[in-house]
This record gives C-alpha cells, sequence and structure tokens, in this order.
C-alpha cells in the first residue's frame, strides 16, 4: 500500500509541528517587542525635579510648597 507524507496521521503531525513553531515564535516576538516597549525613552525614570513639577502643574502642591522644594532640590 503506497503512503505519502500527508496521508492519515503525517497531516496532523506536519500540521501540529506547524502550529507549535508559529506558537513558540509568536511568543519571542511578544517578549522581545514588550521588553522594548519598557526600555524606551518613556521608560526613564522622572528625577525628582520633573515629579516636582509634575506635580504643580497638576495643580497638587501650590507656588509656595513648589518654590520651597525646588531651592531643597537645589542644594
Amino acid at each position: 500500500m503506497y503512503h505519502n507524507m500527508f496521508s492519515g496521521g503525517m497531516w496532523f503531525s506536519w500540521l501540529f509541528w506547524i502550529i507549535f513553531i508559529a506558537v513558540i515564535a509568536w511568543l519571542i516576538i511578544n517578549m522581545f517587542n514588550k521588553s522594548q516597549k519598557n526600555s524606551g525613552p518613556g521608560s526613564e525614570k522622572e528625577s525628582p525635579m520633573d515629579i516636582l513639577k509634575r506635580r504643580y502643574a497638576n495643580g497638587e502642591i501650590d507656588k509656595k510648597e513648589f518654590e520651597e522644594k525646588k531651592l531643597d532640590l537645589n542644594k
């Protein structure tokens, strides 16, 4: 009896491995993209002065407190 490689169970075996490799490749690419997003320019830690400016801009602190804290940071 003649059997080619795509008959019966062999077809499912090839299909399984193709899907398996595709999923592994997708996971690796996904992990790489996430690490790139986390190490981009927007992920740098804010300096204390940046945090102070942001808090002042958001209205969390008033001008007097901003100036006092600014002087403390510049010491």
